[in-house]
Formats: structure tokens, sequence, C-alpha cells
């Protein structure tokens, strides 16, 4: 969400902006945002004189009323007597003009809202342009690509040879789009996570379990409408919502907040469980655990100085590389376009991990800088050491994200035998375990 100083200072910026994320329908709403702040500015101007001459008025009539108690003039009394009416006249005047102006200074400031919640937030000058993700570019690559030569079956053919999932069972329970995880495989799955929040915790990260469930105002604060529509399930009947992931809950945190520049930066590492609706058609590799309705994570969010946010999404990405790589699996950093960043996005990548099956990269983690779009909308404000309100900058990134991470997982480290080989970083989180031997 932009400053709509900012819009009314620059709006052909604000609009090459939008045709740089290929939004061209909303190129008019720039002009109406303008015209709509002015018409706002202009009424609070307005009702600020009609509230001082209302003042005036009111305070005129007291010595009036004085002087028309101790007069004994007939003519003047009835002089006085004219004036004080005439000049309620005018406060009632006034204060119906007040009414229409307040109303119409309501309707003006919720569409110029609506407007400026969906105004995209600027991008960074070195995101690359293009329409859709086709135009993602790689940035660089980390390990080498495996080939094995031997074939590598479907993930979750590898899971059943542990009798590590069970997704009829849960159909059968909870519709498509879901899994039991079991045995083995579900202790991996919990290892990762383990495995990931140490991580995290060791990079100096503040370790939190947050709300799974989080109310709207905080939902339209982190995210633009389309996303709301497409991702979060509310609960019916009431002002709740499943996070879809926990940066939600997490930069939710700060909502109404002013934070000491002392407190800077918060960084956070988060658990928690993840909804989402998931909507649409997808391929067969996306089958089995890959897109799902729920799953579990490892997040972190940071925020800070504005200055210090591009330094911050750097080392954000490169955690998640290290990580991977700590566990054999080869990743990419995959430089998202224009129009394919989220509206309150500024920049954005992918870090992808590499498929032995399909050979080829799918993303695993996502790294975002949302500069000052999250704090505008949730009202988050840090004082200064000199005093001054500023804005922070918000910035979140996958650490982990199992199941779909047990594919790249399981993919790289499966040998030609079945068995599926446990990384040295991993094995105190499985009890020493080694190799995992498969049951079929």
């Amino acid at each position: 969400m932009l400053d709509i100083r900012f819009v009314r200072e620059n709006p052909e910026l604000v609009k090459e902006n939008i045709r740089k994320k290929f939004q061209n329908t909303k190129l008019p709403l720039v002009d109406e945002a303008v015209a709509l702040d002015a018409e706002r500015r202009d009424a609070i101007a307005r009702g600020d004189a009609l509230k001082a001459e209302r003042n005036r008025l009111s305070k005129a009539n007291g010595p009036l009323y004085g002087q028309l108690k101790k007069c004994d003039d007939g003519a003047k009394k009835a002089e006085l007597e004219a004036q004080i009416a005439s000049n309620n006249d005018a406060v009632r005047a006034n204060a119906e003009e007040m009414e229409r102006l307040d109303a119409r200074l309501a309707e003006v400031t919720e569409r110029l809202t609506q407007i400026m919640m969906v105004i995209p937030q600027m991008i960074d000058p070195s995101v690359p342009i293009g329409p859709d993700d086709s135009h993602n570019v790689e940035v660089q690559r980390f390990g080498e690509p495996k080939t094995p030569d031997f074939e590598v079956p479907y993930h979750t053919d590898i899971m059943e040879r542990f009798n590590g999932i069970d997704m009829d069972a849960a159909g059968r329970v909870s519709g498509n789009g879901f899994y039991y995880l079991m045995g083995d495989i579900a202790r991996l799955h919990s290892a990762v996570t383990a495995y990931a929040r140490d991580f995290m915790i060791g990079k100096g990260f503040t370790y939190c379990i947050p709300p799974f469930m989080i109310r709207g105002n905080v939902v339209t604060g982190v995210m633009s409408f389309a996303e709301m529509d497409a991702m979060m399930y509310k609960i019916e009947g009431e002002d709740l919502y499943l996070i879809g992931t926990s940066e939600h809950s997490m930069i939710g945190k700060f909502i109404d907040q002013i934070l000491p520049e002392s407190k800077l930066p918060q960084t956070l590492t988060s658990y928690s469980p993840c909804f989402r609706k998931e909507k649409g058609a997808h391929g067969i590799e996306e089958r089995g655990v890959y897109r799902i309705h729920q799953f579990e994570k490892q997040e972190m969010i940071v925020v800070c100085k504005p200055e210090d946010s591009m330094k911050w999404y750097e080392q954000m990405w490169r955690y998640s590389v290290e990580l991977f790589r700590s566990l054999d699996i080869p990743v990419r950093q995959l430089e998202c376009c224009s129009g394919d960043l989220a509206d309150l996005k500024c920049k954005s990548c992918d870090i992808e991990a590499w498929s032995p099956r399909q050979q080829k990269y799918f993303e695993v983690c996502s790294c975002s800088n949302l500069g000052d779009a999250q704090a505008r909308r949730l009202k988050i404000r840090v004082k200064g050491e000199d005093g001054r309100m500023y804005l922070p900058h918000t910035l979140n990134n996958t650490v982990v994200a199992p199941p779909r991470m047990l594919i790249a997982f399981l993919e790289n480290n499966l040998q030609s035998d079945g068995s599926v080989l446990i990384p040295a970083a991993l094995q105190p989180y499985m009890g020493g375990c080694e190799r995992l031997v498969p049951k079929n």
C-alpha cells in the first residue's frame, strides 16, 4: 500500500509501475485516487472552517444573552433577540452542512482506501520485467544437479515403500488435498522442521509458535484481496481466518504498535500448520503432497529499518540455500519478474530444489521484501532516537515447508536399493539413524 502523498506527487511513476506489472486495468484508479484525495482534503478544510464558524457563533450568543437579561429597552431587546435567533439559525444550518459534509467525507475516504488497497507497491528497480512466472530469471545455482543411473519413482511411491503415507484414508476422512504421514516418513517430516527451527535459532532468530487463526483486519493488512480470496479459509460466523502461512500472524503481532528503534531488527522464526484453498487444477507432478490444503512450515520474518531491508533480503534467501545444501539438495535462486510479484511485494525470489525424477527445479522457498506496505496497512510504526516516527520494512522467507520439501529430500537422497540416506546434519533429529530402509 502506497502513501497517498506519493501517489499525489508522482502519479505518472505509479502508472508506469502498474504497466510494469501488466495490470493496465488499474491505471484509471490512479487518477481517481488523486481526485478523491483532493476532494477529501478540501472536505477536511471545509469542515475545519465550519467548526470554527460554529464555535464563533456559539460564543457570540453568550454576551448577547447577558445583554438581553439586563436590557429594559423594548426595541433593544427585540434587536438582541433577533440577533440571537439569527445566530442560532446559522448554527443549525452549519450543523446540517457539517452532517452532509461528514457523510460525503466518509464515502470518499472509504472509496479512496479501497483504491489504495489495490494499487500495487512500487517494485524495486532490480526486478526483471515480465508478465508472468515464465519470465522469472535464474540468478545462480548451488550444488550439482544429480542424474541417477536408476529410475526415481514418484514421491508418494517412495513414501509407500516405507509404509509412510496413506492418502486414501485421508481422502475418506477429509477429501482431496490431505494426507496421513506414517512411521519413518512422519518422523523425517518432524526431524526436518526441528532441524530448521534450530538452524534459524543458530542464526540469532527468536523462535515463536504463533496463533493459527487471525482476524480479518490482520488478513487485509498482510496480503492483497486477490491473495486472500485464493488462499484463505474463513471460520464461519466469526471474524477469524485460518493462516495460510505463519508470516501472517507473525507480522500481525506488531499491529497498531510503536516500536522503539533500539528494538530493531525484529528477527523471528516460527512454526505453524498452514491452510490453503489452492484453487485451480494442477498437473500430474503436483499430485501427492506437492500442492495440498494443509501442511506444516518453518518461517522467518524480519521487521527492520528501511535502509536495512535489502541487506536482510539478501541474507534471508541465502539462509534457505545454506539449509538445503546442508541436506545434500541442489538448489537455484530464481528472481521473480514484475508480473509474478504479489501487489504488496517490491522484490521477491524463489529458491527451487532439484528434482532428479523430473530433471528440473521446483519451488521450495519464497523470499520477499514488502517494503513498508504491510507496516502501512497494519499501522506498525517505529519511533527513532530523534523522536521521528516512520514505517519499518517487513520481509519473510520460507525456512522449510514439508512435506513438499520431503519430495526434494527423498529424491536427492534415494539410493539404487530403495534406501534413503540421512545427511549428517539431520541424523541427531532421527535418533542417529544414517539410512532409512524400505519396508516394501
